[in-house]
């Protein structure tokens, strides 16, 4: 359990979500350049189409799907995914067809209760667990049972809150530096207010808390959905970081305005990991990899690694 102290603590750290997290700024369109084709998906949930980068399997047979969710301020035209790492040239040829979709910026990844004013009608629960599904088996020969799903700090939450939702459809899911205690103290109005700076509100997504539909959507309420599943944690400590020189104090690179806006967030996704962690591996039969390591801050630098180890130790297993 969280101390007094320490709840006021992950209060200060998680809020500063809502100004400083991942920031993407004119992000410039995607295109087969960036190792994947972006193709035009229809949500009737959602009523408009959504752009989604796919990586395709080819050859012949089912192939298994792992789908890649964005940060907070996901731009409508690209991902972070494709932004700022290598993920689509470095999954080609690995018999995996990979979905990347874009937007969902503020979203949490999840059916809102409500259409938003400014954020508009959110149904990506429903996208990801049947729109896209159906339009990847149609299209690119997905099983529709070796199913993967991960995301990054916003969406890393997300990942995990849609893998204990669908277990049935999901076998594994990876969550970098994500923030899955959403019903602590702390965490609850940090994720408020990061829907808020994306110019949302959050009672158009799950209600006023502490409504029902907070705690359905709380993936440490609901780890002992993963029973026999492959699952991978990781987040840094906040400390330095040998990814990035830029948020190391003992570096010529050293970036204090990134420091401080980077390392707070990466303490908080630490501490609420931690905790997930903790719960998850008494989950019976669950496959979990942890990677809680003594550097890293909350940036691509390091997700990029993560994703890669999660890739070798939780999704290949998973799907071969």
């Amino acid at each position: 359990m969280l101390t007094r102290a320490r709840k006021r603590l992950v209060a200060g750290l998680v809020a500063l979500v809502a100004v400083s997290g991942a920031t993407l700024v004119a992000a410039p369109p995607a295109s087969a350049a960036n190792g994947c084709n972006v193709e035009y998906v229809r949500s009737n949930a959602m009523n408009r189409t959504v752009p989604v980068c796919i990586v395709s399997a080819g050859g012949g047979g089912p192939k298994p799907t792992l789908y890649l969710l964005d940060g907070l301020r996901a731009p409508n035209n690209n991902s972070g995914w494709l932004i700022n790492t290598d993920v689509a040239r470095y999954m080609a040829g690995k018999g995996t067809n990979v979905a990347i979709p874009f937007g969902g910026g503020g979203s949490f990844y999840t059916d809102w209760q409500s259409a938003d004013p400014k954020l508009g009608v959110n149904k990506w629960e429903t996208f990801l667990t049947r729109e896209l599904p159906g339009y990847m088996a149609a299209n690119h020969g997905s099983d529709n049972r070796r199913n993967g799903i991960a995301g990054l700090s916003m969406s890393g939450t997300s990942a995990l809150n849609l893998a204990s939702r669908h277990p049935n459809f999901y076998k594994a899911v990876a969550s970098y530096s994500g923030y899955p205690t959403v019903t602590m103290p702390g965490f609850t109005q940090g994720i408020q207010a990061s829907v808020i700076e994306m110019g949302g509100n959050p009672t158009n997504m799950w209600g006023f808390y502490p409504a029902g539909s907070w705690f359905q959507n709380d993936p440490f309420l609901s780890a002992g959905n993963l029973a026999g599943k492959y699952v991978y944690v990781s987040s840094g400590s906040g400390v330095g970081s040998k990814y990035d020189s830029s948020v190391n104090p003992t570096s010529g690179n050293f970036d204090p305005v990134k420091f401080a806006q980077m390392i707070p967030l990466e303490v908080a996704a630490s501490t609420s990991s931690q905790l997930y962690v903790g719960r998850v591996a008494l989950v019976p039969g669950v496959k979990l990899t942890t990677r809680i390591t003594p550097d890293g801050a909350h940036w691509w630098d390091y997700w990029s690694s993560t994703f890669k180890e999660s890739w070798a130790k939780t999704f290949r297993p998973a799907f071969f």
